[in-house]
């Protein structure tokens, strides 16, 4: 492969800006940490599946913005001496954020930005669900990483969200702010589910807010390619196919919060920290 091209569609500069963007979120939320070691420069190039020009074009918008050391050619460390930073901003009443998106959105990371943020507890759905999703479809007959067969949808994902929103209620209860991050396609689609969950939140005086995290499919396609995710293997396998199963244009059947993932948009962290704010403005008027 020429070291100026990449094996995947659009402009080597989106490439290289999407690319940038992946690393710096991983960064802020927590994921690559003050100090680690990056891959190499054709390490990282096979992560991501973009080419080693890409890499080192990355690189130098990362380095420009003070999070990334290049200590030699082959050695670079991670920058972000602020992650030892512990904030907790404690509420009058507890907020509970449900943020959904796509795979490969940047729902995740959002919430573990969020939760640096202030301190609040982060529930990631995978997080606390996964081992056992995983078992329970091998002992059904189904690959560990099945998430689209009538099976999975009809005898897991119930259980899966069921302990999702158990995990929320909990912290709730003991007077802690909480974040809890998943798809959320069906629910955010059901106003009813909405109405049900804000109303048992707003009997423990409990505020929701709803967010939705927006990406452009170059973006989200680069980042499920770099995360290297068993379960986003189907999905990166018939791209086209599964773009036609979801509607990037979608929103929440309720009032909600959109933060913009795209690789023109404002870094994760500084739209983080604008609805926390809002989050709290709204707290204060309540």
């Amino acid at each position: 492969m020429p070291q100026g091209t990449d094996p995947t569609p659009g402009p080597v500069e989106s490439r290289t800006r999407q690319v940038a963007r992946n690393i710096r979120t991983a960064i802020e939320a927590g994921v690559l940490k003050d100090g680690q070691v990056l891959p190499s420069t054709r390490e990282l190039a096979v992560q991501w599946g973009v080419s080693v020009f890409t890499i080192t074009e990355a690189m130098k918008i990362l380095t420009q913005e003070g999070l990334v050391i290049s200590q030699s050619r082959s050695k670079r460390t991670v920058h972000a001496p602020n992650q030892r930073e512990h904030a907790e901003i404690r509420s009058v009443r507890p907020n509970v954020i449900l943020i959904g998106g796509y795979a490969g959105s940047g729902k995740s990371e959002l919430g573990r930005i969020l939760a640096r943020e202030t301190g609040w507890s982060m529930i990631d759905k995978d997080t606390i669900t996964r081992p056992v999703v995983e078992a329970t479809l091998e002992l059904i007959g189904l690959s560990p990483n099945d998430r689209e067969s009538d099976s999975y949808m009809r005898l897991v994902r119930p259980r899966e969200y069921e302990a999702l929103a158990a995990t929320m209620i909990e912290n709730v209860e003991c007077g802690n702010s909480a974040i809890i991050t998943a798809p959320f396609i069906r629910e955010f689609s059901d106003s009813a589910w909405i109405s049900r969950t804000q109303a048992k939140l707003a009997a423990l005086n409990a505020a929701t807010t709803l967010v939705w995290v927006h990406c452009d499919i170059d973006t989200m396609h680069t980042y499920l390619r770099g995360r290297g995710a068993a379960r986003d293997a189907g999905k990166l396998g018939d791209w086209a196919g599964y773009l036609e199963k979801i509607d990037v244009g979608f929103r929440p059947n309720a009032p909600h919060r959109l933060i913009e993932n795209s690789v023109s948009s404002a870094p994760l962290h500084e739209q983080a920290r604008e609805l926390v704010a809002v989050i709290l403005k709204d707290g204060e008027q309540q």
